[in-house]
């Protein structure tokens, strides 16, 4: 999967042709309507702040229709309201889920392998409980920014467990979880109860329409041990992504995002490079190109698109630079292009050089 191996110029057109499919099934019709009916059913916005680790697809692992849950992405899933753009970004996304009579459940994740402690976050040197100590840091400084009472903006940390995607939520009080690879499908009656002892604060509509979610974990569990999945291990990320817009990119040991989010963005960049140097050099990918991808999206036409057009532009300069300073064994090696997202119909466009 990937087109790891092939030269990369066949690279490069695989991952554009892949994420024109990605646009092409996020605006059909019945794509469309299913989410609109979903949003219907289930008006409370559901955002993620996550690792770039491609094998984290909270959609896929709760069968929840694409383009509903919102994504956060950061290499090594490390995130700090303080960050000026961040908390921009996602104080925007929530003022803007509020106005329109939503609340807004904020996921906090840290994940982990039950099989291999090396399956686990490189981010945190595989240890995770610095990565959960993490997140609780993030919850707190949610509920700074938010309110404690919960009734508009709910953090939730949820560890996901990458061997079986199987969620593990935590509740109010240390120690208390709800681990889903120990319930089976034919005990879902239970989720409604056990939900409402963990988080008794959740307000009544949120707990409603996370439910689907962890129904659909339960069964998504259930299909993996069934077909008893082989886990893929092995770093060949030959694409570093520098910016937002990467949902098209859920798949395993491909990228290395690097969200716009840290006021230190050399310091991820320069690591995001030595990964795919030492994947050049130990032959896990070929060591003709590695890609690197800048994008921004927008949502208006006008001076939004112009706006994100130039920072994609700054975002691929700076990391042009930063790779020459820090990684140049492979800087001549680099293939880079810059584009924008359309957030409405998640196309993305390349941009002229």
């Amino acid at each position: 999967m990937g087109m790891s191996l092939g030269p990369i110029a066949e690279r490069v057109d695989w991952l554009f042709a892949h994420a024109a499919r990605h646009a092409a099934d996020y605006a059909t019709p019945e794509a469309t309507l299913t989410r609109q009916r979903y949003q219907a059913r289930h008006p409370t916005a559901i955002a993620v702040l996550k690792c770039m680790d491609g094998r984290i697809n909270i959609p896929v692992a709760t069968g929840t229709p694409p383009g509903l849950i919102q994504p956060f992405r950061n290499l090594g899933g490390m995130f700090d309201l303080g960050w000026p753009h961040l908390g921009e970004v996602l104080a925007h996304y929530v003022h803007r889920q509020i106005n329109e009579g939503r609340r807004v459940l904020l996921m906090a994740t840290y994940h982990f392998s039950r099989g291999d402690p090396q399956r686990g976050c490189a981010g945190f040197n595989y240890d995770t409980g610095a990565a959960l100590a993490a997140t609780q840091t993030l919850r707190q400084q949610i509920e700074q920014v938010f309110g404690l009472g919960h009734r508009s903006v709910y953090p939730l940390i949820c560890g996901f467990e990458t061997d079986e995607d199987a969620l593990i939520l935590h509740g109010e009080h240390a120690g208390e979880t709800l681990d889903l690879s120990t319930i089976t499908p034919a005990d879902q009656a239970l989720l409604p109860a056990r939900l409402a002892a963990l988080c008794p604060d959740m307000p009544e509509q949120m707990g409603a329409d996370l439910l689907p979610l962890l129904t659909g974990n339960l069964h998504h569990i259930a299909q993996i041990r069934q077909n008893a999945r082989t886990l893929d291990t092995e770093h060949r990320e030959w694409i570093i992504c520098l910016g937002r817009g990467f949902d098209f990119l859920h798949m395993p040991n491909l990228a290395l995002i690097v969200g716009p989010y840290s006021p230190q963005l050399a310091d991820p960049i320069g690591k995001a490079a030595r990964i795919i140097a030492s994947n050049m050099q130990a032959g896990r990918i070929p060591d003709d190109g590695f890609l690197l991808l800048a994008s921004s999206p927008y949502e208006e036409i006008g001076s939004d698109r112009a706006r994100a057009e130039m920072k994609a532009r700054f975002l691929s300069q700076f990391a042009a630079q930063v790779i020459a300073e820090r990684v140049p064994s492979i800087a001549g090696r680099m293939i880079s292009r810059t584009a924008v997202l359309d957030w409405r119909t998640r196309r993305l466009e390349q941009l002229a050089d």
